[in-house]
């Protein structure tokens, strides 16, 4: 009979020996690579198509999340109804996504029903014709949005901070305005699919309870397209000469959007898994120091929280938190004086175990369940890191100094280096 007294023994998740399960890797005959992860209890299944389709290929602004966007809204045989009612008669999940460098087209359905489900999705991929209908009510609706969400600072914050960061012409510094949903037509939409979608490189991440006859369709489906590498060079970044700004967004407004960021490499750098474990004392969770200091000491803000952004290129270190229009300028200052203690005396053993056994507990939570595991080969593989990238940052979690840590907030979180935006 069990103990029902004596409470069980807590475990530090810092001792936790952390193992990813390995996906099965295997390409088509047309060379796609395939990522499968076969796991779970369920007779459930998630397919992803990721193209190198993002906004850092296109030639003209919203060209790229357009044309995703649209995918699903009709082919030569079938209207965006038709669609939709075919994937809803399955009880199958069909969503599309645009981000910077990579689009995708992601299947959540039955694994009995893979048959009938995929070749719908390579007719989108093939033989979608983006209608001029669709694409009209699409930038109708999309200009309606953006009129409203420009009325909030923490939207206005989030486009400027990134201007300022990478410069306004580069992927990750571009922003939509109402001309530019004006400027979209048709024709450049069809190019661009054309060479990024039917033309165009391609991966697959599959999860899930996996049938085992899953290569042979995914082959006979996907095999045979064409899977060119259209991708563009990296971009140089040109970020702003001044540091700080003040913008008046609503002058009724009672609360500020506040954006400290500075540039920082990509997860190859060295120094990145490091910073990740100082970025989680600083910020990263909700018993960092700046959520004790700011929220919980002072009362400023509901939140706030730092990270690094998910970036393949480059990437910048933010802080970012709503606060009172009148006390803004205190609540910078508050960050910056954490920055200082962080650069000037060591992080004591106890603080130091708890963010360990926070970021361990949330790696530990990322692996819970196969479509959970596949994101995690899928960040590796878009990153172009091995697979000892999950183990060398486990290792780095649980064994890095409290010294390490101080010499790197001193090298990195030096106030000067900070773009510092307020928005009200």
């Amino acid at each position: 009979m069990p103990d029902r007294k004596t409470a069980p023994p807590i475990a530090d998740a810092v001792n936790f020996d952390l193992k990813l399960k390995q996906a099965d890797r295997y390409t088509l005959r047309n060379g796609v690579e395939v990522y499968a992860v076969n796991a779970g209890a369920e007779e459930v299944l998630s397919i992803e198509w990721v193209f190198f389709a993002g906004n850092w290929q296109e030639e003209q602004n919203l060209v790229a999340a357009t044309t995703n966007f649209l995918l699903r809204n009709g082919t030569s045989t079938k209207t965006a109804f038709q669609i939709n009612e075919h994937f809803e008669y399955y009880g199958a999940y069909l969503n599309r996504g645009c981000y910077n460098e990579t689009a995708t087209i992601t299947l959540h359905c039955l694994n009995k029903h893979v048959q009938e489900l995929l070749p719908v999705v390579k007719e989108l991929i093939t033989d979608s014709v983006l209608p001029q209908q669709e694409l009209d009510i699409y930038k109708q609706n999309m200009k309606q949005r953006l009129k409203v969400n420009l009325k909030k600072s923490d939207f206005v914050a989030g486009r400027l901070i990134d201007v300022y960061l990478f410069g306004e012409e580069h992927p990750y510094g571009k922003y939509s305005r109402a001309e530019d949903f004006d400027a979209l037509n048709r024709e450049q939409l069809l190019q661009f699919y054309e060479q990024y979608y039917k033309q165009g490189k391609f991966i697959l991440f599959v999860a899930g309870k996996l049938p085992e006859s899953l290569p042979a369709i995914l082959d006979q489906h996907f095999g045979d397209l064409p899977n060119r590498d259209n991708t563009k060079p990296a971009i140089t970044a040109i970020p702003a000469l001044e540091k700080k700004y003040r913008v008046s967004n609503d002058v009724k407004g009672v609360q500020g959007s506040i954006r400290l960021a500075r540039p920082f490499p990509n997860r190859h750098h060295p120094d990145f898994m490091k910073v990740m474990v100082l970025n989680s004392l600083f910020g990263g969770f909700f018993g960092s120091r700046l959520m004790s200091n700011i929220r919980e000491d002072k009362g400023y803000t509901y939140g706030i929280h730092s990270y690094l952004q998910n970036h393949v290129h480059q990437s910048a270190w933010m802080i970012s938190t709503e606060a009172g229009k009148d006390v803004c300028e205190a609540a910078i200052a508050e960050v910056y004086k954490e920055m200082q203690l962080l650069r000037e005396e060591l992080v004591d053993d106890e603080e130091l175990l708890l963010v360990r056994n926070y970021m361990i507990g949330s790696i530990l939570g990322d692996l819970d369940g196969p479509f959970q595991i596949i994101n995690r080969w899928k960040n590796l593989a878009l990153n172009n890191l091995k697979e000892n990238y999950f183990y060398d940052s486990i290792q780095t979690i649980k064994t890095i100094s409290a010294a390490e840590l101080q010499e790197l907030a001193n090298r990195y979180l030096q106030p000067e280096a900070f773009y510092e935006l307020v928005v009200i």
